[in-house]
């Protein structure tokens, strides 16, 4: 089982994301994803998800004390057989999208919620260990890591 190493920040700033000069600034297309949990119990949780147009299932172990580390297992899966589980999904569904945004060496994922979490935005960070150094770009608002309010299956 892999494990994921995370950081996630508030983002103070969304202008650099659609500017005419995006490109040339690291920032991806966008993509949209759904997603929905079948489990968001804080052991373990079990997520649904379409990315464009492909499908995702997620399972995830609890987090560590620190809040960045736990273990995480993804397959892809037929973008129907995401949307019928969909039906399964507890809480309702998570709408987004997300921007892939490299900034000095990093690849921060920015996604911009919809629906009823609309003027939400988060930037995670994926690393290869707890102590890994990154620049921390002037968009990035409050670390938010660890805080379960901020966690999409609490959303």
């Amino acid at each position: 089982m892999a494990k994921e190493i995370e950081r996630k920040f508030l983002v103070k700033a969304t202008g650099f994301l659609n500017g005419p000069d995006a490109g040339a600034n690291g920032v991806g297309p966008g993509v949209r994803i759904v997603q929905g949990y079948i489990s968001a119990v804080p052991e373990r949780t079990v997520r649904v998800r379409t990315k464009g147009d492909k499908g995702y299932i997620t399972i995830k172990g609890a987090t560590d004390n620190s809040g960045l580390v736990r273990y995480e297992w993804e397959k892809e899966i037929g973008l129907d057989d995401a949307n019928d589980l969909f039906k399964l999904c507890v809480g309702g569904l998570i709408e987004k999208t997300r921007y892939e945004v490299e900034f000095s060496g990093h690849l921060f994922e920015v996604d911009i919620f919809e629906g009823r979490l609309k003027g939400l935005v988060i930037a995670e960070l994926e690393l290869k260990s707890e102590d890994e150094i990154f620049e921390v770009p002037d968009w990035l608002g409050e670390e938010v890591t660890g805080n379960p309010r901020y966690y999409n299956s609490q959303l």
